[in-house]
């Protein structure tokens, strides 16, 4: 009989002969630490300067709109102005830095010249993706903390939830959108002024102009109609139920929006990403 026991020239896989079969955790593991870290060594810039800003948002706005005495009816219900902008703004930021960590990732590789970094690891299109994201995602999520403890702990705010399940949800689906969208920048951009130019105008005008500041049952049926194709609405209106328990649009329909939109961009993400698309060219 003839050994059959393997040598360590036949255990070495040829050319284009995959090693890992299956999902590569290791490094899909190690990539997302290294996108924590890269913002969290940095956390008084990425996590609490945001919360700083955001809170400097809502005494400017709430002293500005006349304090504690106004409100604002929400499907038939009062609500305090403060309490009813306190979750828009906490979402808000939430999203602006999820686009700002995703889309800074591959760009700054491929203006350093380190992209390769990326590209050489033995992960696959979808273990990149997955991990470009998901350090975006905890960056939102540290960020969104951050704003919710400067405000419970700011006079005059209520931020107690009322459906926790509501805040995770459309906190997560919101932030992975604008990490999709932030992938999608950077890798389209070819330098930061490429970014800037998208977070200036798309990303800011969209947020600003999603009911965050107001109701949008007080405008015109043509800026209703308006706000209703903008998906910040959506994620902002399912964000606030989970706070105050009451929403200007259907919890389930923008569920099932945010959900396809994220679908989509993580589909087109994902075939950019393969082909290589001013990134291996």
């Amino acid at each position: 009989m003839t050994d059959q026991s393997p040598t360590p020239e036949s255990m070495i896989a040829g050319p284009g002969v995959p090693i890992i079969r299956n999902v590569n955790w290791g490094g899909l593991w190690t990539l997302y630490v290294k996108e924590v870290r890269r913002f969290f060594k940095v956390q008084l810039q990425t996590v609490w300067a945001p919360a700083v800003t955001t809170l400097l948002f809502l005494v400017v706005f709430t002293v500005a709109l006349g304090g504690g005495g106004r409100t604002v009816t929400l499907s038939g219900v009062a609500i305090p102005f403060a309490n009813f902008i306190a979750p828009g703004l906490i979402v808000m930021g939430m999203l602006q830095n999820a686009f700002a960590n995703s889309s800074f990732s591959l760009l700054v590789g491929k203006i350093q010249g380190t992209i390769v970094d990326y590209l050489m690891p033995p992960l696959s299109t979808g273990e990149l993706l997955a991990a470009l994201c998901g350090g975006a995602v905890t960056r939102a999520f540290c960020v969104g903390a951050a704003v919710w403890l400067a405000m419970a702990l700011w006079p005059g705010v209520d931020v107690t939830p009322a459906h926790v399940w509501a805040i995770l949800w459309f906190g997560f689906l919101g932030s992975l959108f604008l990490a999709l969208m932030g992938v999608m920048t950077s890798i389209w951009a070819e330098k930061f002024d490429h970014a800037a130019a998208v977070t200036n105008f798309v990303v800011a005008p969209l947020a600003l102009l999603s009911g965050t500041f107001y109701s949008v049952d007080r405008l015109s049926p043509l800026f209703q109609a308006i706000s209703h194709a903008n998906p910040f609405f959506y994620i902002i209106s399912g964000f606030r139920y989970g706070f105050l328990g009451v929403a200007d649009s259907p919890i389930l329909v923008g569920s099932a929006v945010i959900l396809a939109l994220d679908v989509v961009l993580a589909l087109t993400c994902y075939v950019l990403l393969r082909s290589g698309w001013k990134i291996k060219s």
